[in-house]
């Protein structure tokens, strides 16, 4: 039997919104019961609803004189995946049309291919009769930008020149970077590998090295990636294991360290140093193992709690520390939309508390002299510049040392990268080193 795409993608879209499940584990889930050629129309569909969701919501609410609700809620879902593909695929509306309705029955509900049917053939008339779209009173921000207006609100007071730039940035499909193992080849090698390779370059950055590709690619055809030559990891992100800067002899921990490509960057850069990785989730740490597997590196990896070290630490201070501190996220809704609709205004106090226990419980670790990253993937200043400001604050034995990366116009602590500069997702850092 044909596996309905339009059906897997109302189903993964309704467990995300409404059942507050992330994307990154739903759509492999629904991926698993697609054919291989299928797998990327399936993630076009999701990513691309949970984008533009206030906007689609909008065009449904023009269409219906009352919403689906309750066990229909799912076919909601299945009819903004319909209007998505009218308005930001190249697929036919002759198709569009005829697969969405064919889910109905697939899910369930064979009488509502009627009301389907009649909802996207008028959507798709309207179209056609103003192309344009343009509505005769202005649309609230939320529905103009395709953000949740608390959010919309944060970014317009911490950034107010650079705010629709931000929002802009977040919308759209983000490049592919790549992370070099110099411990098998320099920068220069590997870019001559890919040259041979025919896989085209858009830029390298100069302080990490990262390498921006024109286009993604599947990992199979990158030169030794199975051999761990390289991985799959944004420019932004890199930059923390150079920053860290450690050297060879010394005791490193990074705190939250799952998915691992930190910890494993690290690694590459510096022989003959103790990697101690913790994480609170021990699921959480199975992918770091994996990621360590297949670069032949070792790392102390173990399931703890970064905001109490004393279940854990073996009183061994650290030279050298990378808290990339539990986040909102804000810096990657480009990568993961989800976060959006996930993510709640009230979480964010409850997370710069999180933040502030842990980097209090973590610092007396450090060793008089070491240096501490802060690294968040948030926009947000109160999960970052004004964090380290009541850090130091609290903290007569704290020192921020100064990065040439920082953008004063930004940020007056630390180096805040905004969605899209350079390419990069938004990302934080601070470097904090321990006085006497």
């Amino acid at each position: 039997m044909t596996v309905n795409i339009r059906a897997l993608a109302a189903q993964c879209t309704f467990a995300v919104v409404e059942q507050g499940k992330s994307l990154t584990e739903e759509l492999p889930k629904q991926q698993l019961k697609a054919d291989a050629k299928d797998k990327g129309l399936l993630q076009e569909l999701c990513y691309g609803v949970l984008r533009y969701l206030p906007e689609l919501e909008h065009d449904v609410r023009q269409l219906m004189d009352k919403p689906l609700t309750g066990k229909q809620r799912l076919f909601h879902f299945l009819i903004l995946v319909g209007i998505y593909q009218f308005k930001y695929t190249r697929i036919p509306d002759h198709a569009a049309v005829g697969e969405t309705v064919a889910a109905a029955p697939i899910l369930k509900n064979k009488r509502l291919k009627g009301l389907i049917n009649g909802v996207l053939r008028n959507f798709q008339r309207q179209q056609q009769e103003q192309p344009t779209n343009t509505a005769n009173k202005p649309l609230p921000d939320a529905i103009k930008y395709n953000h949740p207006s608390w959010f919309i609100k944060k970014v317009q007071h911490a950034y107010p020149q650079d705010w629709q730039d931000i929002l802009s940035a977040n919308q759209q499909k983000p490049p592919m970077w790549l992370r070099v193992n110099q411990q098998h080849h320099s920068i220069a090698e590997y870019l001559e590998l890919l040259l041979q390779a025919d896989i085209k370059v858009t830029l390298v950055d100069e302080f990490s090295g990262a390498i921006q590709l024109s286009s993604a690619q599947d990992v199979n055809n990158l030169p030794g990636f199975e051999q761990g030559w390289v991985s799959i990891q944004d420019g932004a992100a890199q930059q923390a294991a150079i920053l860290l800067n450690a050297q060879s002899g010394e005791n490193i921990l990074d705190c939250c360290a799952a998915p691992g490509g930190k910890t494993c960057h690290i690694l590459e850069q510096t022989n003959n140093i103790t990697m101690t990785a913790i994480d609170l989730a021990p699921q959480r740490l199975t992918r770091v193992t994996e990621n360590l597997t297949r670069l032949h590196l070792n790392a102390n990896v173990i399931a703890g709690d970064a905001a109490n070290p004393q279940d854990w630490w073996d009183g061994k201070p650290f030279d050298r520390i990378l808290l990339d501190a539990p986040c909102s996220g804000t810096g990657v809704i480009r990568r993961h939309p989800d976060i959006k609709w996930l993510r709640k205004a009230s979480d964010i106090k409850v997370l710069t508390q999180l933040q502030q226990q842990i980097l209090t419980s973590i610092w007396p670790l450090l060793k008089v002299g070491g240096t501490l990253i802060y690294a968040t993937c948030s926009i947000l200043p109160e999960e970052n510049s004004e964090q380290i400001a009541a850090f130091l604050a609290n903290h007569n034995d704290a020192e921020l040392l100064p990065m040439k990366q920082e953008n004063k116009n930004i940020s007056k602590l630390g180096w805040q990268i905004l969605p899209d500069q350079q390419g990069m997702d938004g990302f934080y850092y601070a470097s904090i080193r321990k006085m006497n």
